[in-house]
């Protein structure tokens, strides 16, 4: 039996790793924790990594599933979420941007590696130099253009500025593009297929695991979005997860922030991206090798 000598290299790495582990996976834990302890015992019961009295009252309060009795009793502020409501406009929020925006990504980074026409390069590399622009600069352009179309507070005005596309995606795309085989884009021409034929026949069918790719960061990225929903989709029908919960805290009338009932609706509002990258998680990973298969 051979044995396995001690390696300082492979070592230092799983420590590495470890670490990084921790401290990425102990914020999310910790506000689970937080969630889960007694508003009486939030000051108390700090010095375990579990809490010393469960409850799920938190939880219940937030969803307005308790009487304001019940949740002042709790150490709460009475305040509650329409979290139904805010879970459905965040889905149709992100569901909007992250499908339309793949598709039409995926059409310009399908053009920009396979079609020829004048000035192609130079509208690349516009398109590039708009990764060098930072997002804030466009903000007060976008709500005076959102304002003057009179969307205020519409999913419209919401999903506007980013619905179609962003430049990180369209180059995302067109290199795995240009990495798909011409042999087979030729044998479809053959067959009397055109350039929109390839696209829908042969690429995009090919490119599953980059759109995916695509699709779920562009969905995580909307889901955590903030500032211009805060901005523009003020009113109580329009308002996203992200929102409401800026608002339960500020609901609190009393001296300190709710904290369990802020970490128990953080929690709930974390839980559909989680169950969206434990489904996808495989294709994700097999996206990462630009093969596109199964």
């Amino acid at each position: 039996m051979t044995r396995r000598t001690f390696n300082p290299g492979r070592a230092l790495a799983w420590v590495a790793m470890t670490v990084v582990i921790v401290v990425t996976v102990f914020p999310f834990w910790w506000m689970i924790r937080t969630a889960l302890t007694p508003a009486a015992d939030i000051y108390t019961d700090n010095a375990s990594l579990l809490p010393e009295h469960p409850t799920m009252i938190n939880f219940l309060r937030v969803l307005g599933l308790t009487s304001e009795a019940e949740a002042r009793a709790a150490g709460g502020s009475g305040a509650h979420l329409n979290f139904a409501g805010y879970l459905w406009n965040s889905i149709v929020y992100c569901g909007l941007i992250a499908g339309v925006q793949t598709l039409f990504c995926a059409m310009a980074g399908y053009a920009f590696a396979r079609l020829r026409f004048p000035g192609r390069d130079l509208v690349f590399a516009i398109v590039i130099a708009a990764l060098m622009v930072p997002p804030i600069f466009t903000l007060l352009p976008n709500f005076i253009l959102v304002k003057d179309l009179g969307w205020m507070n519409t999913m419209a005005g919401m999903v506007a500025p980013t619905i179609l596309m962003t430049p990180f995606a369209v180059f995302f795309l067109r290199q795995f593009f240009l990495s798909l085989p011409r042999d087979v884009e030729e044998a479809a021409i053959l067959d009397g297929n055109g350039p929109w034929g390839i696209f829908w026949r042969i690429a995009l069918p090919m490119s599953r695991g980059p759109l995916i790719t695509i699709g779920l960061t562009t969905t995580v990225w909307a889901w955590k979005d903030y500032l211009w929903p805060l901005l523009v989709g003020r009113d109580e029908e329009n308002r996203l997860v992200t929102v409401a919960l800026g608002v339960f805290l500020q609901q609190s009338p009393n001296t300190q922030p709710d904290w369990t009932g802020l970490m128990a609706a953080s929690t709930l509002s974390v839980l559909p991206v989680l169950l969206l990258l434990v489904f996808v998680g495989k294709r994700l990973v097999q996206s990462l090798n630009f093969t596109g298969s199964k």
